[in-house]
C-alpha cells in the first residue's frame, strides 16, 4: 500500500510556469545491499516521472558509486568517482531520494554520500520516495528531513511511500494498486518543481550564503 501524506491536497500546476529548460533532477537510489528491492521502486518511479516534460532526470545509483567512509583518504579511483558525483549533484536543480528503511532509519551508504557534500545541497529542494514494511519507510524520511535541513536544503512536504513494499508490486514490476502511488508521485513532483523554480531563480539573483 502506498500512502500520500497530507490532509486536503492543493493542486500545483507545473504547466502554469514551464521553465525555459527542464529542471535537472538527480534521482538518488540510496541502497547498495545485495538482493535489494530498490530497483523495483526506482524503475517504477523513473517510468512515472519520465512522462514529465518539465524534468530532466539524472539517475545516481549509490551502488555504482563506491565512496570512501567520510574522513578516510580517497584512493585515486574513489576520488574520481567522488569528483564525478559532486559535479552531477552541483548541476542538479532538485533531488529525489529513494530510500528503504533499516531499523527505523536510512542506509549508511546514503548518509555517507550526503555527508561528503555540502554546497551541492544548499538552497535546493528534495523529494522522497520510500519503501519498507508497515511504516513504508516514513521514519527514514523523517530523519532525512533533519539531515537536509542542516545542509540548508528544502524538503517538500508530500512524499511517496510503499508500505509492505514486497507485496505492493506485481511480477510485472508495476504496483498492484497503481492509482495511489501514481497520484502521490504527481503531487510530490508538482511541489518539487515549484520549489525548483523558486530556488533556482533565487540562487541566480542572489548566490546563496550558508
Amino acid at each position: 500500500m502506498c500512502r500520500q501524506t497530507g490532509r486536503q491536497k492543493r493542486t500545483l500546476d507545473p504547466e502554469a510556469a514551464v521553465p525555459e529548460t527542464p529542471y535537472r533532477v538527480a534521482v538518488i537510489i540510496g541502497s547498495n545491499r545485495r538482493g535489494r528491492f530498490a530497483p523495483n521502486v526506482s524503475d517504477w518511479f523513473l517510468r512515472t516521472a519520465a512522462d514529465r516534460s518539465d524534468l530532466a532526470l539524472d539517475v545516481v545509483d549509490l551502488a555504482e558509486h563506491p565512496l570512501p567512509d567520510l574522513g578516510d583518504e580517497p584512493t585515486p579511483e574513489q576520488a574520481e568517482v567522488l569528483a564525478a558525483l559532486s559535479l552531477r549533484l552541483t548541476a542538479a536543480d532538485a533531488f529525489v531520494v529513494i530510500t528503504p528503511e533499516y531499523n527505523h532509519s536510512f542506509p549508511a551508504v546514503l548518509k555517507n554520500a550526503i555527508d561528503w557534500h555540502k554546497a551541492e545541497w544548499e538552497a535546493k529542494p528534495v523529494g522522497f520516495v520510500s519503501y519498507g514494511g508497515i511504516g513504508g519507510g516514513l521514519r527514514a524520511v523523517e530523519q532525512l528531513r533533519l539531515v537536509f535541513a542542516e545542509l540548508h536544503a528544502v524538503t517538500v512536504r508530500d512524499s511517496v511511500s510503499f508500505h509492505g513494499a514486497w507485496a505492493a508490486f506485481g511480477d510485472d514490476g508495476e504496483p498492484v494498486h497503481p492509482a495511489v502511488p501514481t497520484g502521490a508521485a504527481k503531487g510530490m513532483l508538482d511541489q518539487l518543481t515549484w520549489w525548483a523554480r523558486a530556488l533556482r531563480d533565487a540562487r541566480n539573483a542572489h548566490p546563496y550564503g550558508a
